[in-house]
């Protein structure tokens, strides 16, 4: 089947040097694509260049590499250097991250993330074609940039996108799109803004799992994600987009205020099963499969923490794997 099927890499509580085993369960499994973050954990790139030498049947996709956190010309050579390790396999998904996540923690400047995702986006282009960028853009200037080694074949090019702004840029500049933290039913409202995109346009989505049939865990644990998640200013602004503003103001108003505890007990439990995926693997697998019928051609599954995992370590994480491979 035509269907793609990611997973998150990589995974918890597997140190990097051992998932050559991990990759290998994922494709015999019926994954097909092996995705990462750029957070506080990993870099994009390393655990995606492991893959790519060690299992050859796998996709690659980063979701996302921040805008702010490298220069132009080191995105630039870094994803070269990822598309000639794995030709023909990798997508490169960029995407403006957050104040935190560049200005916290990586001293950049997070200023006019929609101009400063728009101008790198052309650079890379432009750049990653082999072609010499010597160039004022709107937010950084680059002179006389041209890669050494230019991939024979240069990588599709993706783009983070919330809201309708960014959604239209991806679909008139980029090859694809990478949404996040929406639920199944929430993909038609974001995709109606990518209408005048090709008929080949990608949309990957990142859903975080946890395959489980303690619905009280896995509730618990989903609430801790949203709090950490849509309080950040543009996933706030992107749930009041999608029409959650009155499910959402009594948990923003009790993180206002400090009070962690109440902003946890303010989510509902029908939010948390919104969007976070739980249930049995069976009940997993037909959640994010409704993802790809409402639009998404790279469902990315994050797996997060269960007990059943806590319990049985590597043999259990395999046998996982294995239960929520691609459907048949």
């Amino acid at each position: 089947m035509s269907m793609r099927w990611g997973m998150t890499v990589p995974l918890g509580g597997v140190p990097l040097a051992d998932h050559a085993a991990v990759f290998t369960t994922l494709a015999d499994a019926g994954f097909t694509d092996a995705w990462t973050a750029e957070v506080a954990g990993t870099d994009a790139f390393t655990p995606l260049t492991l893959a790519a030498a060690w299992e050859p049947r796998l996709r690659l996709g980063t979701a996302i590499a921040p805008v702010y956190t490298r220069g132009p010309g080191l995105l630039a050579m870094t994803a070269a250097a990822l598309a000639e390790t794995a030709p023909g396999r990798f997508q490169f998904g960029i995407g403006a991250s957050s104040p935190v996540v560049a200005g916290d923690w990586n001293a950049a400047e997070f200023v006019k993330p929609f101009a400063r995702s728009r101008d790198t986006l052309r650079f890379l282009r432009a750049a990653l074609a082999g072609e010499m960028v010597d160039q004022a853009f709107p937010t950084f200037t680059v002179k006389r940039f041209r890669l050494e080694r230019p991939p024979a074949v240069p990588p599709q090019l993706m783009l983070a996108a919330l809201r309708p702004q960014m959604l239209h840029l991806a679909a008139a500049e980029a090859d694809g799109v990478i949404l996040n933290w929406l639920a199944a039913t929430d993909v038609p409202t974001a995709l109606a803004e990518t209408k005048e995109a090709g008929p080949d346009f990608a949309v990957a989505t990142r859903i975080f799992v946890v395959p489980t049939d303690d619905a009280g865990y896995a509730r618990t644990l989903g609430r801790r994600l949203i709090t950490s998640y849509l309080t950040v200013p543009a996933y706030a602004a992107f749930h009041r987009w999608l029409g959650r503003e009155e499910i959402l103001t009594p948990m923003w108003q009790a993180w206002e205020r400090g009070d962690r505890k109440a902003a946890l007990a303010a989510i509902p439990d029908s939010l948390v099963d919104e969007l976070v995926v739980h249930g049995s693997p069976d009940v997993v697998r037909s959640r994010v499969r409704a993802y790809a019928d409402a639009g998404v051609t790279i469902p990315v599954m994050a797996l997060l923490p269960t007990p059943e995992l806590e319990r049985g370590g590597f043999p259990a994480l395999t046998e996982l794997i294995t239960a929520l491979g691609r459907p048949a």
